[in-house]
């Protein structure tokens, strides 16, 4: 649930999203959910020769499953928070 809440606070906010078949899209979370997939709006391809049929597509749904990587703007990652609440989640889990 950490990663989730993190995107969630990242709503509105312009990231690229690298697909596991080299397709990048970049584009504006408009939301995201517990499985991690993510919706998109405004949308370009990083290399339109590439894919020319995605010219035509503003708005995209992303299966979780398909991601590789989420970019995210340099000064909405606070990679020391993010660090801190990974620890904390982790030492709740190996309590229980």
């Amino acid at each position: 649930m950490l990663f989730y809440s993190f995107f969630k606070s990242l709503v509105g906010k312009d990231v690229v999203v690298e697909l596991k078949n080299d397709l990048s899209i970049h584009g504006t979370l408009h939301s995201v959910d517990q499985f991690l997939n993510i919706k998109l709006t405004d949308i370009s391809v990083t290399d339109p020769d590439k894919y020319p049929h995605m010219l035509s597509v503003k708005n995209c749904f992303i299966r979780g499953s398909v991601v590789r990587y989420v970019q995210l703007p340099a000064d909405e990652c606070d990679t020391q928070l993010l660090q801190d609440a990974a620890r904390k989640e982790a030492a709740q889990s190996k309590q229980r």
